[in-house]
């Protein structure tokens, strides 16, 4: 075969006549011209090299430009459909403003110009075809099929004898490469993660990143062949276009895969973390940006079968504007779930104050914020509401405030009230869990019914719980305190105190220890209690 045989319909390209006519008047037939005469049945490429408009061009290499043309058109699959192409002699287009005319938008480099009152192709496409052309034919591979002898060019069901053992080769080495690259795509991928991540390796998730990813670069291998089968260009359409599929289908398939196999690995680094936000973050980006390849892979599909995409954003963006405005409410917590992960004003299992409302955070949605209370309902709040309002962390104190008044007894000693007073300083001073650095425990009033004692410390513990055994700890040694130095807690009444009756003692206490003894006594207790405190029994 000297040239590509196309099987082109003789009914999109018109009856001509049986002179040997070269019609050049519209953008139509310019490009029928170059391509009627490139038939079997009317086979003269100087005619249809007519098309071209490089004048300085000799004949040989106009005809050879000629026949690349129509083999890059065949390679790509393109079905140039001469009815989509405008017969105005006058034809504008609309965006350059020039007489101008792109024959698929697929391939910018070709189109047609108006030189002189006739329709040609420019000088720019011509000096492009030869560069497109190779790109297309990698090696020369196409010239194989030329030298093969006629008797392998018999055709069965409009394909040579020779092109069908070439689609079989095509095939098997396919098969071949396919187990040899998702060998070696795995082992990369694995040696990779162990770098990453040494104690655990989902095996599971690499064959099926692996797996795809082989496929993808085979069908990208098999895209780069079959234009040298100089397959019939009614075949070759539906080749191209099953390719042009197949191909995004599969890299679509790694971008979801790796998204996985990401997210797998940082949700391990993230329960390595204090925080428990990062847990959750981990999931809902991943399906977001599963969501993202998805729609991408989508418009790349799409684009693969010569439907431009943008047309669909465009009605898409008009109906996106229309739904924003109808759902402003669920756009604002969108936007409310996004800065609670970026500013973390909380961690899962942290007590928060909203409006109110005390409770533990549960759940954090790209929605809505779940609230379990204490009374163990569940709080629903939007986190639109959430960015925009004041919510109180208490989880995330460092120290948390522990202030309440001792009340003792007016017959309380002052000896035995300093002495009680350090007694309850020391317990603050030995406790594993209160602030060391600041505390302030004196006698700070003399009450209606009772001498008050303020006792104001923190606790250093990261949880209700914790503060809540720290409390229990610290309340009971103060217990044992006034028990051991018999200091009396005073609480509202009204006594009608008579000193001394006949025959009985008297209801005044008697004290009859020096501060010195009440010394030693509380300093006994608080080494006893100590001793207990880090033996776990206090």
């Amino acid at each position: 075969m000297r040239f590509l045989l196309l099987l082109i319909s003789v009914c999109f390209f018109g009856n001509l006549s049986a002179r040997d006519t070269v019609n050049l008047s519209t953008p139509r037939q310019a490009v029928r011209n170059h391509l009627f005469y490139l038939q079997q049945e009317q086979y003269k490429p100087e005619l249809s090299a007519k098309s071209l408009s490089n004048k300085k061009v000799e004949l040989e290499n106009a005809e050879r430009t000629a026949i690349q043309l129509i083999q890059i058109y065949n390679g790509r699959g393109y079905y140039v459909n001469e009815f989509s192409i405008p017969n105005d002699p006058d034809y504008v287009d609309s965006i350059s403003k020039k007489h101008v005319y792109v024959i698929t938008s697929t391939i910018p480099e070709l189109y047609v110009v108006k030189q002189g009152g006739k329709w040609v192709y420019s000088r720019e496409s011509i000096n492009a075809i030869p560069e497109l052309h190779s790109d297309l034919y990698i090696l020369g591979l196409h010239r194989l099929m030329n030298a093969i002898p006629e008797s392998w060019h018999a055709k069965f069901l409009g394909i040579d004898i020779a092109q069908y053992i070439g689609i079989v080769i095509i095939i098997l080495l396919a098969l071949i490469l396919h187990r040899v690259l998702w060998w070696l795509i795995r082992g990369v991928l694995l040696n990779l993660l162990k770098r990453l991540n040494k104690q655990y390796v989902p095996s599971g998730l690499l064959q099926k990143v692996a797996k795809p990813f082989s496929w993808f670069l085979l069908i990208w291998s098999i895209k780069a062949l079959v234009p040298s089968l100089l397959l019939p260009i009614g075949v070759n359409k539906y080749v191209m276009l099953g390719l042009n599929i197949i191909q995004p289908l599969f890299g679509t398939l790694v971008f979801y895969y790796l998204v996985g196999l990401l997210a797998n690995f940082f949700e391990l680094r993230a329960r390595k973390t204090e925080g428990k936000l990062d847990d959750q973050l981990v999931p809902l980006l991943s399906k977001f940006l599963k969501l993202v390849v998805i729609l991408l892979g989508v418009a790349y599909i799409l684009n693969g079968i010569g439907i431009d995409p943008t047309s669909y954003l465009v009605g898409i963006s008009i109906g996106g504007l229309a739904l924003a405005l109808a759902a402003q409410d669920t756009l604002k917590n969108l936007f409310g779930s996004a800065m609670i992960f970026l500013d973390k004003p909380f961690q899962i299992g942290d007590w928060v104050n909203y409006n109110g409302m005390d409770g533990t955070i549960e759940e954090v949605g790209f929605r809505s914020t779940r609230v379990r209370t204490f009374y163990n309902s569940i709080i629903t709040i939007p986190n639109g509401k959430i960015a925009d309002t004041h919510v109180d962390n208490y989880g995330m104190r460092v120290y948390r405030r522990f202030s309440t008044k001792i009340t003792i007894t007016y017959d309380t000693p002052p000896e035995l009230v300093e002495v009680f007073v350090e007694g309850l300083r020391e317990i603050v001073r030995n406790h594993p869990d209160t602030r060391k650095d600041y505390y302030e425990v004196h006698l700070n009033d003399l009450g209606a019914t009772a001498l008050e004692i303020l006792f104001y410390i923190f606790f250093e513990t990261k949880d209700w719980s914790g503060e809540m055994r720290a409390r229990h700890e610290v309340l009971i040694a103060i217990m044992k305190l006034a028990e051991r130095l018999k200091v009396r807690f005073a609480f509202p009444t009204q006594t009608l105190h008579i000193e001394e009756m006949p025959g009985q003692d008297s209801l005044t206490p008697v004290f009859e220890k020096d501060k010195a003894e009440f010394t030693a006594d509380m300093k006994d207790f608080i080494a006893a209690w100590k001793a207990s405190i880090e033996t776990g029994k206090g």
